[in-house]
């Protein structure tokens, strides 16, 4: 069938996907999806519009589909906007007579400022002067204008910055996932700002999860659209969908995926790269003298063959072989290969923190009086010291424990901090729930810090199992304290399951001997020998009441105090009681 027989014999037909408001969950308007004759290959709006491009109807197809979308609208009722799909052709067609206008505009049975004029990706927008123009025309009727599937293909920021939209549609290639992708959030946090200094309102496309749909709740984004807020349908509610409805008005708010887990962040070897000269290895030992001589700040000379090193030259080995009695006569002419290290420690410029860090732990510590040779895919750069090695990544791992344990890559301290004032502000109750560990240095002192670590991992991943991991936060706090944000109804019994496993598991670390025991000897902080039970969790737990009038701070001092109550407790689990909770405010603790 012709697409021109579909239009002659008033086959298509129209249906409405619903487009929310996430702060209230109202319409803001329905997006108009046309549809080809039922049970054929033309159905599907994909179908229907490759047929009218073999054909060359495409702004024939996108007209009649207008006219049609606009009348159903009209029979419905429906309250809000009506969003209508146009290319950048059928927009310059539409407006290339005032008659047209006035056909298209007239054909509106409603309010035209309830129109909004939708640009999509079937033809190209340029040239981008006579769209804006034609855009400005239209809208001097009264019709909005809205920027689709942003992030795809030609919308892009210049058409962005052209158009000046009213309405941003953000392609569901950025949205879908955004629950558990730290990249999407960023992306579409930068996407807000962008909106809010263009005056546009951002549709979040393509919602399919509460999860999602929660995260953009929480950052702000205006409106959303998508099958958790409704399907397309010719007659659809003129409500969202119950579920989504739920998650808008829900108090609990949305755990960023940026706080669940950070990866070792990538660092650059050009932090602490010294450009320094080089030499042959025919080079005598006398000219790397002269070159030492000159630049009296250089600890090393590297050896470089044919762009790459094969050997480093450390002065102060250098210059103290030199000074040895007739050295100078009997080596000066040689090749310097004879004082150079023949296996110098190479760094790539793309080093990790975790590589370097690998680095400094290893049984290799010539870094520390050679250096470094700083290379890119072997290649020869530079040289560094091994004082500004221990130095950038001293610095690095500091900064990145603040956001991010480097054993567990849990969260550290400012994402725990972020994360309470984002709870405290929205006013959504929470349990706190400070988690340690009894005996813990014992067994470390004991088994020592490998099996320490994994005594703590043992910890972290278990806690992180007993986490809804959409609304509960993990934190690491430092050390063998956890803290966990639950705003999971049955907080109790996950926690308390927890400590169970924990328990359970954390047996199976010790020797043989010492589980026959039941324990092990070892000096408590007097010198004085005396006998430790197996590792277990300890949990203090302060409730936070919806709207309660408790700042970040004192939550955190009193997590600490409860932990401490929990460490006596029988079972070592312990709940504040509002009493304390009303001290805390007083500032008595």
């Amino acid at each position: 069938m012709s697409i021109a027989k579909c239009i002659e014999q008033e086959q298509l037909s129209a249906v409405f996907q619903p487009i929310g408001y996430l702060a209230s969950g109202e319409i803001l308007g329905y997006e108009a999806l046309i549809r080809g004759p039922a049970g054929t290959a033309l159905e599907s709006p994909q179908a229907l519009f490759e047929q009218a491009r073999r054909e060359g109807c495409m702004v024939r197809l996108e007209r009649s589909a207008a006219r049609v979308c606009i009348s159903a609208f009209a029979k419905t009722g429906l309250p809000g906007k009506l969003f209508l799909n146009f290319s950048a052709q059928a927009i310059r067609e539409i407006v290339s007579s005032k008659r047209d206008v006035r056909q298209f505009l007239g054909a509106v049975q409603f309010s035209v400022e309830r129109i909004v004029i939708e640009l999509t990706e079937q033809t190209s927008p340029e040239p981008l002067a006579s769209l804006v123009s034609s855009i400005r025309v239209l809208r001097d009727g009264g019709a909005q204008f809205a920027l689709d599937d942003y992030g795809q293909g030609n919308a892009n920021l210049s058409l962005w910055i052209a158009l000046q939209p009213d309405y941003v549609k953000v392609d569901r290639a950025i949205v879908d996932g955004v629950a558990n992708s730290a990249f999407r959030l960023a992306a579409l946090r930068c996407l807000q700002v962008l909106a809010n200094a263009g005056n546009a309102t951002l549709i979040a496309e393509g919602l399919e999860t509460v999860e999602d749909l929660t995260v953009c709740r929480d950052i702000g984004i205006a409106c959303a659209q998508g099958f958790v807020l409704g399907k397309p349908h010719a007659t659809p509610s003129a409500s969202l969908e119950e579920q989504a409805l739920a998650a808008i008005a829900a108090v609990s708010i949305a755990v960023f995926p940026e706080a669940v887990k950070l990866a070792p962040r990538t660092f650059s070897a050009s932090r602490f790269l010294t450009n320094a000269p080089s030499v042959l290895p025919a080079t005598c030992n006398n000219d790397v003298l002269d070159i030492l001589t000159a630049r009296p700040m250089l600890h090393a000379v590297a050896v470089v063959k044919d762009g790459r090193p094969v050997g480093l030259i450390n002065r102060r080995t250098f210059v103290d072989a030199y000074a040895l009695p007739y050295h100078r006569e009997l080596f000066g002419k040689k090749s310097c290969m004879e004082f150079a290290n023949a296996s110098p420690v190479l760094v790539e410029t793309g080093a990790t923190v975790e590589q370097l860090a690998q680095l400094m732990t290893s049984e290799d510590q010539r870094y520390l009086s050679d250096g470094l040779v700083i290379v890119e895919q072997g290649r020869y750069v530079g040289l560094a010291t091994g004082e500004d090695l221990v130095r950038a990544v001293t610095e690095v791992r500091i900064e990145a424990a603040r956001y991010a344990n480097p054993l567990t890559f849990l969260p550290g301290n400012m994402p725990i901090d972020a994360h309470i004032k984002r709870l405290v502000e929205s006013g959504a109750p929470f349990h706190a729930c400070y988690c340690d560990l009894n005996s813990f240095k014992p067994f470390n002192d004991q088994y020592g810090y490998w099996l320490g670590d994994e005594m703590l991992k043992l910890a972290a991943g278990v806690l992180s199992e007993a986490c809804d991991q959409c609304k509960d936060f993990l934190g690491h706090v430092g050390g063998d304290d956890f803290l966990i944000l639950f705003q999971s109804e049955d907080w109790e019994s996950r926690i308390r399951t927890a400590m169970k496993r924990f328990n359970a598991s954390a047996v199976q670390l010790y020797e043989p001997s010492d589980i026959e025991a039941g324990g092990i000897q070892s000096e408590d902080r007097h010198g004085d020998l005396r006998f430790y039970a197996f590792v277990t969790i300890a949990v203090g737990v302060v409730p936070v009441g919806p709207g309660s009038d408790i700042d970040s701070n004192a939550i955190a001092t009193l997590a600490a105090a409860a932990k401490r109550e929990a460490k006596r407790s029988g079972d070592s689990f312990y709940v504040c009681g509002p009493e304390l909770l009303q001290v805390t405010k007083t500032g008595l603790i």
